[in-house]
C-alpha cells in the first residue's frame, strides 16, 4: 500500500524527503545520507516548505546528473513541529541510527541551538541552518557552517533604513526566546547608530501573542513605524490587529518571513510591508544563481526569497559533498567546508575557513506590492 507524505505524518511515523528517489513503488539506491530536522508542520510550514522546495530542486537536478562521484543524495527530513525538544531528539535519531553524514538547514534558533551538542558529540557539520542567530556566527563552532547573514545584521539594517526615510517613533515587538533577543540586540545597533530610541519595546509570548495588548501599547505612543519579530503566525496576526485599529503604522520583519507563505497570511494587509532580505531579489536575473534557479524552478512552482535560500544552501552542501572526495565521511566533510573559499555561488562569493563560518554576507530590504510579490 502507498502512503501519502499526509498519511505518513498523520500516523506520527518519521517522514523522508528523497530527493531524486521514489519512495513507493520500487527499490531505491542512494549512497549519500544527509539528516534534518525542521518544522514540516507548525507555525512557520509554510516558509519551510518553500525551503525544502528549493532544496530539493537541487538535489533532484543533481541526482538527475548522476549525482555527486557517481553517488545519490538522500536527504532524510523529520518533522519537528518547531519544537526544540523534537529538533533535539529527531537530530539524536539521524546521527545514532541514520548515520547521516551531516545535518542540513535546521529551522529556528532554539530548535538549532538545542542540536548543538550532538554536532560537538558526533564532530559532523550542521549545514545551512535556516536561522541568522549570532550565537551561530560569533563565536565560531567548529560544525556549523552558515550560507546566510545574521538576523541581527538584519534588524540594524532595518531600523537604520527606518530613520533615513524621516520616521521618528520607531517601535519594536519581538517575540520572547533568543530567536528576538538575538534580533533585537541588532536593531539597538540601528538605534545607537541612528542616536536614536525605540519609543517601546514589547515581549510577545512566542505561541500566543496578546494582539490587543501589543496594539493598544503601540497606539498610546503613536509608533509610525514596528519591526515586529516573530513567526510568519505571529507577525501576520499582529499586521492584522495593528491594521483593525486603522493604524497606518509600516511595518517590518526580518528574513524568516520572507516567503510566499507570510503574504498569504497577510492576505489584504500583505501591502507595504517590508521584509529584509538576504539574497537578491529573485526577479534580479542579472545574477547568475537566479539564472540558474529560474531555469530548474520551471514546473516547479514560484521561486520565492525561503525557495531560494533553500537552493543556494543546497548548492553549498554539494560542492561540500564533492570536496570531500567518494564515500566523504562526517570528518571529510567538515575539512572540506572548512577549506570552502572564494567559492562562486552565482554571482555571490562564499568563504569559510576555521576562524569564519558566516559564508554570506548579504542584506537588502524589499517591500510587498499591491500583485502581492516582494519589491525592491
Amino acid at each position: 500500500m502507498t502512503l501519502t507524505f499526509a498519511a505518513l505524518r498523520q500516523r506520527g511515523l518519521r517522514v523522508a524527503l528523497v530527493s531524486g528517489l521514489l519512495l513507493a513503488g520500487g527499490a531505491a539506491h542512494a549512497d549519500i545520507l544527509i539528516g534534518q530536522t525542521t518544522a514540516v508542520t507548525g507555525p512557520v510550514a509554510a516558509s519551510v516548505g518553500e525551503t525544502l522546495l528549493g532544496a530539493r530542486t537541487y538535489l533532484d537536478h543533481v541526482n538527475a546528473q548522476g549525482g555527486v562521484h557517481g553517488e545519490k543524495i538522500k536527504l532524510i527530513t523529520l518533522d519537528d513541529n518547531f519544537k526544540p525538544p523534537k529538533a533535539a531528539e529527531n537530530a539524536r535519531q539521524l546521527i545514532e541510527k541514520d548515520n547521516v553524514v551531516a545535518l542540513f538547514m535546521s529551522r529556528a534558533t532554539p530548535h538549532t541551538q538545542a542540536i548543538l551538542p550532538l554536532l560537538a558529540k558526533h564532530k559532523l557539520a550542521l549545514i545551512a541552518p535556516s536561522t541568522g542567530a549570532m550565537v551561530f556566527h560569533q563565536p565560531v563552532n567548529p560544525y556549523v557552517f552558515n550560507v546566510r547573514s545574521s538576523y541581527q545584521a538584519e534588524a540594524q539594517r532595518a531600523i537604520e533604513h527606518l530613520f533615513q526615510v524621516t520616521l521618528e517613533r520607531v517601535a519594536v515587538v519581538h517575540v520572547d526566546d533568543s530567536f528576538g533577543a538575538d534580533c533585537f540586540e541588532g536593531a539597538m545597533k540601528g538605534f545607537e547608530s541612528a542616536r536614536r530610541k525605540p519609543v517601546v519595546v514589547i515581549k510577545a509570548d512566542r505561541e500566543k501573542p496578546d494582539y490587543p495588548a501589543i496594539v493598544q501599547q503601540l497606539k498610546e505612543v503613536n509608533a509610525q513605524a514596528v519591526l515586529w519579530i516573530g513567526s510568519s503566525v505571529a507577525v501576520s496576526g499582529g499586521v492584522k490587529a495593528l491594521r483593525q485599529t486603522g493604524s497606518a503604522a509600516q511595518v517590518v520583519t526580518v528574513s524568516n518571513n520572507a516567503s510566499g507563505g507570510f503574504i498569504k497570511q497577510l492576505g489584504d494587509d500583505a501591502h507595504g510591508v517590508i521584509v529584509s532580505q538576504v539574497f537578491p531579489s529573485v526577479r534580479a536575473l542579472g545574477v547568475p544563481l537566479n539564472r540558474e534557479a529560474n531555469e530548474l524552478f520551471k514546473g516547479k512552482g514560484e521561486l520565492t526569497p525561503q525557495a531560494m535560500e533553500g537552493f543556494a544552501s543546497a548548492k553549498v552542501l554539494v560542492e561540500a559533498l564533492r570536496r570531500a572526495g567518494p564515500k566523504p565521511t562526517r570528518e571529510k566533510i567538515v575539512d572540506a567546508l572548512n577549506g570552502l573559499q572564494h567559492y562562486d555561488l552565482g554571482g555571490l562569493e562564499l568563504n569559510f575557513s576555521p576562524s569564519d563560518h558566516t559564508g554570506l554576507s548579504y542584506v537588502e530590504l524589499s517591500i510587498i506590492g499591491r500583485d502581492g510579490r516582494f519589491r525592491r
